[in-house]
């Protein structure tokens, strides 16, 4: 029987594995497959998989979200990445996740379906990427959605529709955008909001940011840097504190038209155009004949109608040349 350097120089790794002591062989399995492998079946390709669900594709470089997404995962982890735009169904197959994390991609453009399928999702990290516009319907999907960062983005305007009505976000953070004023009915779609951040912004203290300001009156505990907010124009109120504005700041602002009113315009505006345009063409017409009767009366003024002589009568006009008194009066 040969000696135990013999087996070890004989026998493969594995069986030295099986024929170590079991406290030893417990301790190396765990360390054999600790994450999952790059590439393993339910991990996406080039990422690093950990229980619970995590896929770690951090700093990879890739231009573009990994395909291979099971509903095994619950958090992806994408930032410090390439992907410039994220195209419709960027995510299929990845309907459990929980969190999604895209910060720092240099991403510009954001399909209005590149969220569908994420109906769990809980939390979204867009932050310090390019974004300077997101169209309507973008997070409409999301409706689980609690925590959305866009801050360190290019945006200048952020319309209602693009957020649509998410019930349960209780955290928004706009820092550090191009906002001058958040658009009408932007917050209205967010009952459950109690963390709204917003330093970095240009705000200008002009009409368009008056429903702000009301939200920020009655939400002082949900604006933790309202404090800080203030107005970069116009002149007279440049530094102005944002939560210092009374509604009488903006009493010179037009109100919107209520929704009543608004019915009796779109009601009342189309019959009121007929009803003017059929006014002006018949003053029109009117106008127009009784200018064409008094040029005619003036013609007629100018040059009266000579007077013809009667058929059968011997006697001949004086004024005729063929005439013998025409004749007679030249000789």
């Amino acid at each position: 029987m040969g000696s135990p350097s013999f087996f070890s120089r004989r026998l493969p790794p594995l069986w030295l594995l099986l024929l170590s002591p079991w406290p030893v062989w417990t301790q190396a399995l765990p360390a054999a497959t600790p994450s999952g492998p790059p590439g393993a079946p339910d991990c996406p390709e080039a990422c690093v998989c950990a229980p619970g669900g995590q896929a770690n594709c951090s700093g990879r470089a890739l231009p573009a979200v990994p395909g291979g997404l099971r509903k095994s995962v619950r958090i992806l982890l994408l930032d410090h990445n390439r992907v410039r735009a994220l195209p419709p169904g960027a995510f299929v197959g990845a309907g459990a996740l929980l969190r999604l994390d895209l910060h720092e991609n240099g991403l510009r453009w954001v399909h209005a379906w590149a969220f569908w399928g994420l109906g769990a999702l809980q939390q979204l990290d867009l932050s310090a990427n390019q974004l300077e516009v997101l169209v309507p319907g973008t997070f409409v999907p999301l409706r689980a959605l609690r925590d959305l960062s866009l801050a360190g983005n290019r945006l200048a305007r952020l319309e209602p529709a693009a957020l649509g009505a998410l019930p349960l976000l209780r955290a928004l953070n706009l820092r550090d955008n191009e906002l001058p004023a958040l658009a009408r009915g932007l917050l209205a779609g967010l009952p459950a909001l109690d963390t709204l951040r917003l330093r970095g912004n240009p705000w200008a203290c002009g009409c368009a940011l008056r429903p702000l300001c009301a939200w920020l009156r009655r939400h002082p505990s949900s604006a933790p840097e309202a404090e800080t907010l203030l107005c970069v124009s116009p002149g007279r109120l440049t530094f102005s504190p944002l939560a210092a504005l009374p509604d009488a700041a903006f009493s010179r602002c037009a109100q919107p038209l209520a929704l009543r009113d608004l019915a009796v315009v779109y009601a009342l505006g189309p019959a009121s155009f007929l009803a003017s345009l059929a006014t002006c063409l018949g003053l029109g017409s009117l106008l127009t004949a009784c200018r064409a009767r008094r040029h005619r009366a003036a013609a007629a003024a100018r040059h009266p109608l000579k007077r013809l002589p009667e058929p059968g009568s011997g006697t001949a006009s004086p004024a005729d040349p063929g005439s013998p008194a025409a004749g007679t009066a030249q000789a």
